[in-house]
């Protein structure tokens, strides 16, 4: 690690772990996320288990979800002799025989996820005298991650104020091109720090019917009705799009399931207020699939809605 100059998270962490790869051995180092029920790897330096960075496991089968609860020790040379890790459903996925685990912490002091390592053969007691260095190293990462998350918001603002010319003239709102563009970008956030992110692909029930009985002007009005509604209740951290004609999408960033589910029950009662009929698409990132894939996702299930609809009105 010597003449040290990272540009970032990625770089930070990949050294560390080559370095504690190249110090004390062990198969396998991790720098992962937990988020909800799953466990990502967002880093790694792997050396016989066969494990990349975007893998999600079930966080409760782990070492570590015991382990930053202090149910177990975070150094352990021989696994074997912890019996809550002896009893880890993760021991019938991969062998494990030593282990090392730090949390790594946001700024709010919540968890973030684990620096970790494990090694299918026992490893030397000493390893314990070397306690505070993985805990300098965790608290090092965690700063490290807590002012990079920091600065991605501001990139995103920037990012945002770039594509405004890149807006739909009748609402105002991105896009598709711009739609495209910062999905692009938020992916490369997304596989870096493993945050949840959310799709809601939104598309218009009346609009042609409205357009054939009221007049073309009538129909702008309900484009223009909708987007307004929308941009009432997004949260400053979101993207809204039109996509074209009576499409629009949301991204719903660093949000789990439970409140993507609650912010569509929002989308739907402004709408009702606001005389709006539309189909509604949810589909949350998957580490492994990314952003493209629960667009895919989304829109099938926006489809699925908007047929219901249909089948429900005649």
């Amino acid at each position: 690690m010597n003449n040290i100059n990272f540009r970032s998270f990625e770089e930070a962490g990949q050294a560390i772990l080559k370095f504690l790869s190249q110090r004390f051995g062990f198969k396998l180092w991790m720098i992962t996320r937990t988020e909800d029920d799953d466990w990502i790897v967002l880093l790694s330096e792997d050396n016989g288990y066969n494990i990349k960075p975007g893998q999600v496991f079930h966080w409760a089968d782990s070492f570590c979800s015991h382990m930053v609860q202090n149910n177990a020790p975070r150094i352990v040379p021989y696994s074997p002799d912890i019996q809550v890790y002896t009893d880890a459903p993760i021991n019938k996925l991969v062998t494990i025989k030593a282990y090392i685990g730090q949390p790594l912490f946001k700024e709010d002091g919540s968890l973030f996820g684990t620096l970790c390592a494990i090694d299918p053969e026992p490893q030397s007691k000493a390893l314990l005298e070397d306690a505070p260095l993985f805990d300098l190293i965790a608290k090092m990462l965690s700063f490290t991650i807590q002012a990079e998350l920091k600065t991605a918001k501001y990139i995103r603002k920037a990012e945002r104020f770039e594509m405004e010319s890149l807006s739909d003239p009748m609402t105002g709102l991105f896009n598709r091109r711009a739609w495209d563009q910062l999905i692009k970008l938020e992916e490369e956030r997304c596989k870096l720090y493993g945050h949840p992110t959310a799709v809601i692909m939104i598309d218009l029930n009346d609009l042609k019917i409205t357009n054939d009985t009221l007049g073309h002007a009538a129909g702008d009005e309900l484009i223009q009705r909708m987007s307004l509604t929308l941009k009432d209740i997004i949260r400053s951290n979101d993207i809204v799009a039109r996509l074209g004609g009576d499409e629009f999408a949301v991204l719903s960033i660093e949000t789990n399931l439970e409140n993507a589910k609650k912010f569509v029950l929002r989308i739907q009662s402004a709408f009702a207020k606001a005389g709006i009929s539309a189909a509604i698409g949810l589909a949350m990132r998957n580490p492994t699939f990314g952003l493209v894939a629960a667009i895919t996702e989304a829109d099938a299930k926006m489809y699925q809605n908007k047929v219901l609809v249909k089948s429900n009105n005649n």
